[in-house]
């Protein structure tokens, strides 16, 4: 009976209000109107007194129904349409009655309600695999509530402008929780049934108050402001307290929805949540008004701002996310890693970005953000730049990539500079990448232009930085790759002939950054896919197998760690080089160098030092190239033991980036050497042969299992990450974050650059001008050098029973000798 009532009552409100000229109805009304128009204003009011009266009755009825448990579904559902139905009658002249906002903010509330009942279900209930059938029907009543909301909000926006912040609040909570959802194996169907059912209703809410006309820029722009507010964590990125606070893995579901709308700015429980729908509407910004994506492109920095935390960090990199894709005639939904999904909609972004106003912005946005000093950040930045250049016109793209190029050239250009470390080497890792998808004709531009002084200090480093961070020569025109092959070439070999002087030279010397250049410019080239062997003559190839025992014998005298260090580079990037030219391992030299080898890493002193970890990279791929060495087996020989004990050494290794490798390098032998005795280059005790449970038990079988899987690339990727791992990478975020906490706060104490006007080349000589005090003191220093030349000198021929403390005099004296060169140098440069 209460169903047939309420049907009666909206049909008859529907009736009245067709009978009705609503465009003609005006409330106030002059005193002088003709009784008609009285009569009709009159009825007019009374009927929608009574459709007033009729929504107020149904809206009571609808929360009621709401809290029933279930068991009032009819009136629910007649209720709360028969509320949006009857709204929708008159052209908007209801606003005035009836309190909208209360009606739209009673439906998210209803909605959020809901959600948290389930939420803490889902939390309390057991680890039980939900099905689709049971998350769908939990999330139907809350969609429904949801559609009811939409259609209002499209029916009076600027009323809904009043809850702004409930209605953000809410599509924030839901995209929260598909996350959260997400993370949990056992509630899958829960988050592919939320992303196909929920987000895009709940986005939607949203996009009506955004994309509406009547509501106005200032508010829209009010709106992205409240949603994406970087102050709170711009705040908070010094306070201790707030750096070190990790969330609590164990903590309901159902906290989520406890946010209220006082709380946001300071609360961290829905972080990921501003993430995923700031990159939804990055990826909605084909549908957006103008006005809106130029707002968006302003809150970049903001995203930026949010991926440094070391929650939605460790998610990007390894969650994976439903999606929905209405690419083709019916959506589909894929899970998708969330890294992929971000770097799709900002490339989307910048597509929509190109044709608008916005496009400054994101320009701006990209070239600022190049340096950020969170690695994420500036992935993503060299990402977006690869996809400009690769699609955009050829004129943007050359524009862009000059920019680059001109900032490379302003940065400091010293040997230091040419560490790992250094902003010299990041810009230049970039801008290789970057050209990767240039044209042919920029490359060339770009390298001519970094060479248009090839015996410039400045030119040779920016070259030499360029190279070890994988320049794509590869690339180049014919005639201009030529050109680079052989001056690398050419460069190796004549380094590679002055082994002793500069090995000595450079071993105790000045700065040892640069040590070895154009063995790394070699190594940097054989990278190129295209390059894979050199024409290198019988005295080359002797050259370099000498060279590199040299560097062996070399770390073996080092006498600081200085030294040992960049020896153990060096050997690393020879290494690499030979094991990329494959006729080396038929020299008679190659015998002596495996031996010094299983001397340096297995059977000397040196074994267990800590520079040579980072040579075993590049030992493994030499390894692997040994396969193509006529090995004698047996017992007696040399040459097979060392190598069955290199590697005995590296399987053992126990770091999973070594297994990888040595499993990639032992597969490569295994498939191609002549040997037959295989078994004798495996140790029993393995990194791989031990127990995974217990680590202490071993077995043959084990090991030749987990090798067999790997070959054949059976072993499967796991989509959902454990909380283990999530774990290490919160904790690998954090520190990243303190990291860049500490950036901050250097450079803010850092004082602005001092303008120093300079009128013409004379009073830049008086600049540089060296005191004429160092340059006395020069003199002096090598006038007293040459004295204690002479006296050891002196020395060696009177006494021969010194021998040890004589040599440890030549070699302080060598050091001292190449301190005061350099200074010497220093001093007389311009």
């Amino acid at each position: 009976m209460a169903q047939v009532v309420l049907d009666a009552a909206i049909k008859l409100c529907r009736v009245y209000s067709q009978a009705i000229k609503w465009d003609s109805y005006v409330v106030n009304t002059d005193e002088d109107e003709n009784s008609m128009n009285n009569q009709r204003v009159d009825n007019v009011t009374h009927i929608i007194n009574i459709v007033t009266c009729t929504i107020e009755n149904l809206y009571e009825l609808g929360i009621l129904a709401a809290s029933g448990g279930g068991n009032l579904v009819t009136i629910l559902n007649i209720s709360w349409k028969g509320v949006v139905t009857l709204l929708q009658l008159g052209k908007g002249a209801l606003a005035d009655k009836i309190n909208i906002g209360d009606v739209i903010q009673t439906l998210i509330s209803l909605a959020t309600e809901s959600l948290r009942c389930t939420a803490e279900l889902w939390s309390s209930a057991s680890k039980e695999t939900l099905t689709i059938v049971e998350a769908k029907r939990s999330f139907l009543p809350i969609k429904f509530y949801l559609i009811n909301a939409v259609r209002i909000c499209s029916q009076y926006p600027s009323q809904a402008l009043g809850v702004y912040k409930e209605i953000s609040l809410c599509v924030l909570m839901i995209s929260a929780f598909g996350i959260s959802l997400s993370k949990e194996t056992h509630l899958k169907a829960a988050s592919e049934s939320l992303a196909e059912f929920l987000e895009p209703t709940s986005f939607l809410l949203l996009l009506t108050l955004l994309n509406s006309a009547e509501v106005k820029h200032d508010s829209k722009l009010q709106i992205l402001d409240w949603l994406f507010s970087d102050e709170s964590l711009s705040n908070s990125m010094h306070r201790e307290e707030i750096i070190s606070t990790v969330p609590n893995p164990t903590a309901s579901l159902g906290e989520i929805f406890r946010v209220n709308c006082e709380a946001l700015p300071r609360t961290r429980k829905l972080l990921l949540g501003q993430v995923v729908l700031f990159l939804d509407l990055l990826k909605s910004s084909p549908d957006l008004r103008e006005e809106v994506v130029l707002g968006i492109s302003t809150k970049l920095g903001c995203l930026f701002d949010f991926l440094i935390d070391e929650e939605v960090y460790s998610s990007i990199l390894v969650l994976h996310v439903p999606v929905l894709s209405s690419s083709g005639p019916t959506p589909e939904l894929s899970w998708n890693p969330m890294f992929s999904y971000v770097l799709h909609a900002l490339k989307t972004f910048m597509v929509v970005a190109t044709a608008t106003l916005a496009w400054d912005e994101v320009e701006s946005f990209l070239l600022t953000n190049f340096f950020h000093p969170h690695f994420l950040c500036s992935e993503i930045v060299t990402e977006l730049l690869c996809f400009l250049v690769r699609h955009s016109e050829i004129e943007m793209a050359n524009d862009i990539i000059d920019r680059l190029c001109s900032l490379f050239k302003m940065m400091p250009l010293s040997e230091s500079a040419l560490l790992r470390c250094f902003s010299l080497r990041k810009m230049a890792r970039s801008i290789s990448i970057i050209l990767s998808y240039a044209t042919e004709s920029t490359i060339d531009r770009v390298y001519s232009s970094i060479l248009s002084d090839d015996r410039s200090h400045s030119s040779a480093i920016m070259y030499n930085a360029l190279l070890m961070e994988g320049f794509p020569l590869n690339l180049l025109s014919d005639n201009l790759r030529k050109i680079s092959n052989q001056r690398i070439l050419t460069a190796f070999c004549a380094f590679i002939e002055n082994t002793g002087e500069i090995l000595v030279v450079d071993g105790s010397s000045r700065s040892r950054s640069s040590v070895g250049l154009p063995v790394h410019a070699l190594a940097s080239l054989l990278l190129c896919p295209q390059i894979n062997n050199f024409n290198l003559d019988e005295k080359s190839i002797s050259g370099a197998l000498k060279f590199t025992v040299a560097v062996i014998h070399e770390y073996k005298n080092a006498s600081n760690t200085s030294h040992k260090d960049q020896c153990s580079k060096l050997l690393s990037q020879v290494l690499e080089i030979i094991s990329n030219i494959k006729h080396l391992y038929a020299n008679d030299h190659m015998e002596e160098l495996i031996l010094e080898l299983h001397t340096l890493f297995v059977a000397g002193p040196f074994a267990s030092d800590i520079w040579l970890y980072q040579c075993k990279p590049a030992l493994a791929s030499f390894m692997a190239g040994l396969s193509h060495m006529d090995i004698a087996e047996g017992e007696g020989s040399k040459i097979s033991s060392a190598v069955w004990e290199l590697y005995h050494m590296l399987l053992r290794e126990r770091h999973w980036a070594f297994v990888h490798l040595v499993l990639n390098s032992f597969g490569y032998f295994a498939a191609r050497t002549s040997c037959n005795q295989l078994w004798r280059f495996v140790p029993p005790d393995a990194a791989l042969s031990f127990d995974k449970e217990t680590g202490s038990e071993t077995s043959e079988e084990r090991f030749m299992s987990e090798l067999k899987a790997f070959l054949e690339k059976e072993a499967a990727l796991v989509v959902h990450p454990c909380k283990e791992q999530l774990g290490l990478l919160r904790k690998d975020g954090l520190e990243l974050k303190r990291t860049f906490s500490n950036d901050l706060n250097v450079e803010s104490e850092v004082p602005g650059p001092q303008i120093m006007e300079i009128d013409d080349e004379e009073q830049v000589m008086k600049k540089r001008k060296v005191p004429d005090g160092i340059n006395e003191g020069m003199g002096l220093l090598q006038s007293g050098l040459k004295a204690i030349g002479d006296g050891l000198t002196w020395w060696k021929q009177q006494q021969d029973d010194s021998n040890e403390l004589q040599e440890e005099f030549s070699s302080h004296i060598s050091c001292l000798q190449d301190v005061i060169s350099h200074l010497v140098r220093l001093a007389d440069r311009d």
